[in-house]
């Protein structure tokens, strides 16, 4: 494969803050960026050199889009096909419209990872209260009910620990293709970001350590707090399913650690993921230039931690008070501050996020949390002496 080298231009599909760190690193390399999706004044858009404002179903904005790149990754992998297909028409599409195709729905992805053999939690497909029902008679309570397509930071999912609760649920269904899961009582989430060339080359981020709250990523924590053999499982499986997709660019394989050590896949992001961005402080390669290499043609970059490291997301909520002081999570030497580019915060809007380097994983938490916690603080005491 010929290489796509420094002073070419890359299209991304999406514009959001994985576009707009992704955009740092090619601008940074010497590339040019032209990002496209519905909005304007975008995260991506306010660093990349050109912003197409156009729905994604416009195929003629996305040819006109795609004659001015040479390659066409994502940040969103929402992406309908037809927007796909005819950007392929043109220039390479990494990772390719059928990996989108089978990640952006979570039937046709745990049926992909089952039927090779990857480990899932048992799951069933449902579109109808009786099917629903049978569902539920072979798998039991509790169980997880998520919609097929469209569902990211827990949207279009609810769990279902009586019948009473089936019945209420079912009645909404209304034919929408849906996948029921059997409940995982995990120990942990953990996640790997591994990167895969055309030529096959991969490399990875080792297993990283996720704690939710309200189903949004809220801490990561890197190395995890996992055993050397469950850090290997990780590693391999994922390689195993970035060859078997045959993904060129980056993929995040996010699991469920069971409380008697066995891994279980969860879902698949064709892109760089939350829980990947404390390698942009963290790694001497990030997995935004990872992924531009990768779908440049490129060698890989090295993936060494420079330090251990810890990632707390900042979302809206944290504006409810006032604007944060900056200053005082910034007291900190070892804390390092990203905000995207967002102007409007609301609850539940990944605004920014703060990471921090210390020499355990486990100082880098406390430091990141306390970091955030700051934020706050002086308003908090403002509210207390009131």
């Amino acid at each position: 494969m010929k290489a796509i080298l420094p002073a070419a231009t890359v299209g991304v599909l999406g514009s959001g803050q994985l576009g707009r760190m992704f955009a740092i690193a090619a601008r940074r390399m010497g590339y040019r960026v032209h990002t496209l999706s519905p909005d304007s004044d975008t995260p991506t858009g306010q660093i990349s050199d050109k912003e197409y404002q156009r729905p994604y179903e416009d195929l003629d904005a996305i040819r006109e889009f795609a004659r001015g790149v040479s390659v066409v990754t994502f940040e969103f992998e929402n992406v309908p096909a037809g927007s796909v297909e005819a950007a392929a028409e043109l220039v390479p599409v990494r990772p390719s419209g059928a990996v989108l195709h089978t990640t952006q729905n979570r039937l046709r992805e745990k049926t992909f990872l089952s039927t090779h053999g990857f480990p899932v939690t048992n799951f069933r497909h449902v579109n109808s209260p009786e099917s629903l029902r049978a569902a539920l008679e072979e798998i039991g309570y509790p169980a997880v009910l998520k919609t097929a397509g469209f569902g990211y930071d827990g949207k279009g999912q609810v769990k279902i620990d009586s019948a009473e609760e089936a019945g209420r649920v079912a009645d909404a269904l209304q034919g929408r293709e849906c996948v029921l899961e059997a409940f995982v009582d995990f120990e942990r989430e953990v996640s790997v970001v591994g990167a895969r060339t055309v030529a096959g080359e991969f490399t990875h981020y080792g297993v990283i350590e996720n704690q939710h709250r309200c189903h949004i990523l809220d801490l990561s924590i890197a190395p995890a707090r996992v055993s050397d053999s469950t850090a290997r499982e990780a590693v391999e499986i994922t390689h195993a399913i970035l060859e078997a997709l045959d993904v060129v660019g980056v993929m995040c394989v996010e699991f469920f650690l069971t409380r008697d050590g066995r891994l279980l896949v969860n879902e698949l992001a064709p892109r760089p993921h939350n829980s990947g961005h404390l390698t942009v402080d963290a790694c001497l390669t990030s997995q935004f230039e990872q992924q531009l290499r990768a779908v440049c043609g490129l060698p890989l970059g090295s993936t060494e931690f420079v330090r251990p490291a810890a990632m707390a997301n900042l979302l809206g909520d944290l504006w409810q008070t006032g604007e944060p002081d900056w200053r005082a999570a910034l007291a900190r030497p070892n804390v390092k501050l990203h905000l995207y580019g967002k102007s409007e915060p609301r609850v539940g809007r990944k605004m920014g996020h703060i990471t921090a380097l210390a020499s355990t994983a486990e100082e880098a938490a406390r430091d990141a949390l306390a970091a955030r916690e700051a934020l706050t603080r002086l308003a908090a005491d403002v509210r207390g002496s009131a």
